[in-house]
C-alpha cells in the first residue's frame, strides 16, 4: 500500500463537513497529530495522524510550494 503524503498548505476535503457548512480545510500542522484549519471560518482542529487518514475523503489542491516533509524515522 502506498504511504500517503501530505504537505503545509494542501487544501483536503474531510468525509463530513464543518459545522459552519465549509468541507475545505487546510494542513497547517504535520507530525504524530495533524492541525487542520477549516477554510471558511478558520478554527483550527487537532487531529490524530489516524484518524485525520480514515476521515479524509481527498486532497483538492496540493501546496506547489511546499518542501515534502519526511515523516519517517
Amino acid at each position: 500500500m502506498e504511504k500517503k503524503q501530505y504537505l503545509l498548505g494542501d487544501i483536503v476535503q474531510m468525509k463530513k463537513p464543518h459545522p459552519c457548512g465549509s468541507n475545505e480545510m487546510e494542513v497547517i500542522r504535520l507530525g504524530m497529530d495533524i492541525r487542520i484549519k477549516c477554510v471558511g471560518c478558520k478554527h483550527s482542529v487537532l487531529v490524530p495522524r489516524a484518524k485525520f487518514e480514515s476521515k479524509l475523503k481527498k486532497v483538492l489542491r496540493s501546496n506547489p510550494l511546499a518542501a515534502p516533509v519526511d515523516t519517517e524515522n
